[in-house]
C-alpha cells in the first residue's frame, strides 16, 4: 500500500493530498529514511509524521484497504509521541 493512502486510511492524516504534501515537505520518514509518498508501506514498518512542533512515531501493523473508523486504531501501534 502507498504511504500516502496509508496514512489517510489508519486516519493518521485526514486527506490523501495533505498526506501527499506531507511527504513532499519531508515530514514524513519511515524507518529513518525521508519517505516519498509513492512508497510500498509493509507490515513491521516505523512511520514518524511531524506535525509542526510535535512527531508522532508509530509501527504498522495491518495493511487494509479500507476500515470503519473506530478500527483505524488497529492498524498502528503507537512508539512515541513528542
Amino acid at each position: 500500500m502507498r504511504l500516502d493512502k496509508f496514512l489517510k486510511v489508519s486516519r493518521i492524516i485526514k486527506r490523501r493530498t495533505v498526506a501527499n504534501e506531507a511527504c513532499d515537505a519531508s515530514h514524513v520518514t519511515v524507518n529513518g529514511r525521508v519517505a516519498k509518498a509513492s512508497l510500498d508501506v509493509k507490515e513491521g514498518d516505523v512511520i514518524s509524521v511531524a506535525f509542526g512542533q510535535k512527531t508522532l512515531t508509530f509501527r504498522v501493523k495491518s495493511l487494509k484497504e479500507s476500515i470503519r473508523k473506530e478500527d483505524a486504531v488497529f492498524m498502528y501501534e503507537v512508539i512515541e509521541e513528542a
